[in-house]
């Protein structure tokens, strides 16, 4: 089974059917069939972040959607750890030139740590950084 990771960017896009982005989202995991999703909780507070001030509807379809994912054994959650942060941390200084966040930064050291090439994102950062984003128009 193919393990991919999951950016912000794609939570984003699959939780929101107004999202500019959602059939590209919901097309590319129907392209890649049956797969594994990783994603961290760093991606999980941003994601909630992200829908938190689309009003209570949103607010609360994020909730239930977060945990869904938690519940789900297709998906793989990583834990936020003092180490992933400080690496996270690591990266982010030694990427000054670019506009990676934070969470792209551990994000991008979990898919190196758990050998997964692949992002479900459009967020050219990972692919500035050697990653293939599988999201596209």
């Amino acid at each position: 089974m193919k393990r991919v990771f999951a950016d912000t960017f794609y939570w984003l896009a699959v939780a929101n059917p107004a999202d500019q982005w959602h059939d590209a989202a919901t097309e590319a995991t129907d392209r890649l069939g049956f797969l594994h999703l990783v994603t961290t909780d760093e991606v999980l507070t941003e994601f909630l972040a992200g829908m938190a001030g689309m009003g209570d509807y949103h607010r609360r379809r994020a909730v239930h959607i977060v945990r869904d994912i938690l519940a789900d054994d297709e998906v793989t959650v990583l834990p936020q750890t003092r180490e992933s942060f400080l690496a996270g941390l690591d990266l982010y200084e030694q990427r000054a030139d670019k506009g990676y966040s934070l969470t792209d930064c551990i994000s991008m050291n979990a898919c190196r740590a758990e050998g997964i090439p692949d992002v479900l994102t459009n967020d050219h950062h990972f692919s500035q950084d050697g990653f293939t984003i599988l999201i596209h128009r």
